[in-house]
């Protein structure tokens, strides 16, 4: 084998390791990447059921209800959509409606969202920035320029 061929064989080699180790790192990364949106964005898309992904914006007034057990059914809203959301557990002290809040979970093939997670803001400032930009646009949300 001539000096060139090791050589172009060395370099392939590195190649075929390098896509397969990028293979696997993406393979691992697709169960763990979760993507965020707003209320009016999940129903606009087309998402497909089964979908994890994270919803963020206003409890919606007057949409809590409370189910036997530790089930609660409510609605995210960003003044032009409104994401029904089912979550079992214990919530955050500081969730109450009109309230910012990030759910976390699987969207249903009836496009409501059961969460696993959900995350109460105490305060505005601390809204993710796509949830007040969107909430700004709607004139929901003056918030306070910081």
């Amino acid at each position: 084998m001539t000096r060139k061929k090791r050589r172009l064989l060395l370099i392939a080699s590195a190649l075929a390791t390098l896509a397969v180790a990028l293979g696997l790192v993406l393979v691992g990364l697709r169960d763990t990447i979760v993507f965020f949106y707003g209320p009016s964005e999940v129903m606009a898309r087309n998402l497909p059921p089964g979908s994890r992904l994270r919803v963020g914006g206003l409890v919606k007034e007057g949409s809590v209800e409370r189910l036997p057990g530790q089930t609660v059914r409510f609605a995210i809203t960003d003044a032009s959509a409104d994401v029904p959301v089912t979550f079992s557990g214990l919530l955050p002290d500081l969730f109450r409606e009109g309230q910012g809040v990030v759910a976390e979970g699987v969207l249903q093939a009836d496009r409501t969202f059961l969460a696993d997670k959900v995350l109460a803001k105490h305060d505005e400032r601390y809204m993710p920035r796509e949830v007040a930009e969107t909430l700004k646009q709607q004139g929901v949300w003056k918030g306070d320029g910081r």
